[in-house]
C-alpha cells in the first residue's frame, strides 16, 4: 500500500515569540514610554499658578499694601500737601483719644451695632421660620424681604428721608393715627441716631434671612421626627434642636453683621449730613473720612483706621468665644 506522507513543517518563517500582554498602558516597560504622572502634576500646579496670579496681585495691591501703608502711617505726621513724612510716634493716638468728636464717634458706633445687629439677627431667624414652611407664593414673600439688601443704599436713604419728613412724612402720619406727635427725626439731636438704626435693621434683615433659610433647608429632617414622637413641642423643637443646629450659620451672620455696622457709612451720610444735628451720627466711619479728606490730617486718619481694626479685632475674638468652640463651626 502506499504510504502517505506529510510535508515537513515550515519552520524559517517563524520569528521570535511574541509577548502580548491584555493590558495596554503607557507605563508599561514594553511601551518605551516613561509614566505622565510628575508631568501631569506640574501642568496643574503651572496652571493653578497663573490663574491665581491677577487676584493676588489684585489682593497685594488694593488690599495689602494699603493696610501696611496705614499702620505705618499712624506713627507720623504725614502732610499729604506737602508730600512729607516725620516720625511722632504716638502722638496721633494721643491727639485722637484727646479729641472728644471721635470719643463720641467711638460710643456711637457702639450704640449702633448693640442695637442693629441682635435686633435684625432675630428678625431674620423669625422670617426664615416662617419662609421655610411651605406655602404659596413663598418665592414672591423670600423676594420681598430680600429685596432691600440689593436696593442702592443712597435710594433707599433718599425714600426713608421723604419718610422721616416731620410734616408730610409717612412715619409720622401713621403715628398721628394713634395720637403721638412724632418728632422731627433726621433733625433732632435725640432721635437722629434711632432713625438710622431703624433704616439699617430693615435694609440688613435679608441677606441675614437668606442665610437662616438655608441652613434650615439643611438641617436633618429626621431629627424633628423623632422629636415629635418623643412628644416635644414646637416651642421645645425651636430651642432644642433648632438653635443650637443653626450656631454655624449664627457665628457667620455674627461676624459679618459686626464688620458691616462698624464700617456703616454711606447711609449715615446721606440720612445725617456732617455727622447729623450735634455730631449725633457721627460714627467712626465717617470721623475717620473727615480727619483724612476735609482736615488732611492723614496720620491722625491712620491711627483712628487702627483703633477701628482693634475694634473689630476684639469684637471678633469675643463673639467667637459666645458662639462655640471651632469644633462647631463646619
Amino acid at each position: 500500500m502506499p504510504t502517505s506522507t506529510r510535508p515537513a513543517a515550515d519552520t524559517s518563517r517563524e520569528g521570535p515569540p511574541v509577548h502580548r500582554s491584555t493590558k495596554h498602558s503607557g507605563s508599561s516597560p514594553w511601551s518605551g514610554r516613561p509614566p505622565r504622572t510628575k508631568k501631569f502634576g506640574h501642568d496643574r500646579r503651572r496652571a493653578a499658578v497663573l490663574l491665581l496670579t491677577p487676584s493676588v496681585i489684585h489682593l497685594v495691591w488694593w488690599i495689602g499694601i494699603p493696610v501696611v501703608a496705614t499702620f505705618a502711617l499712624a506713627f507720623t505726621d504725614y502732610d499729604i500737601l506737602a508730600g512729607t513724612v516725620t516720625f511722632n510716634g504716638l502722638d496721633n493716638f494721643q491727639e485722637i483719644f484727646n479729641d472728644e468728636t471721635w470719643n463720641a464717634s467711638i460710643w456711637h458706633t457702639v450704640v449702633f451695632t448693640f442695637f442693629t445687629v441682635p435686633v435684625a439677627m432675630a428678625i431674620a431667624v423669625v422670617l426664615a421660620i416662617l419662609l421655610s414652611v411651605k406655602m404659596r407664593a413663598a418665592a414672591w414673600y423670600r423676594t420681598a424681604v430680600f429685596m432691600p439688601h440689593v436696593t442702592a443704599t443712597v435710594a433707599i436713604a433718599l425714600v426713608w428721608m421723604w419718610m422721616f419728613e416731620p410734616r408730610l412724612g409717612v412715619v409720622n402720619t401713621m403715628l398721628g393715627w394713634v395720637g403721638i406727635d412724632g418728632p422731627a427725626w433726621l433733625a433732632d439731636p435725640d432721635w437722629a441716631l434711632t432713625a438710622v438704626i431703624v433704616v439699617s435693621i430693615w435694609k440688613g434683615i435679608g441677606i441675614k434671612m437668606l442665610i437662616y433659610l438655608a441652613a434650615l433647608q439643611a438641617m436633618p429632617e429626621d431629627v424633628y421626627e423623632a422629636a415629635r414622637i418623643d412628644g416635644a413641642s414646637q416651642v421645645r423643637q425651636f430651642f432644642s434642636i433648632t438653635l443650637p443646629l443653626l450656631k454655624p450659620a449664627t457665628f457667620f451672620v455674627l461676624v459679618v453683621s459686626i464688620i458691616d455696622s462698624f464700617q456703616a457709612f454711606d447711609q449715615l451720610y446721606v440720612l445725617t449730613p456732617d455727622g447729623g444735628p450735634g455730631n449725633s451720627t457721627t460714627v467712626m466711619t465717617y470721623e475717620i473720612y473727615r480727619t483724612a479728606f476735609k482736615e488732611f490730617n492723614m496720620g491722625a486718619a491712620c491711627a483712628q483706621s487702627v483703633v477701628l481694626f482693634a475694634f473689630l479685632l476684639v469684637l471678633m475674638l469675643i463673639s467667637r468665644r459666645l458662639t462655640g468652640k471651632e469644633d462647631d463651626v463646619r
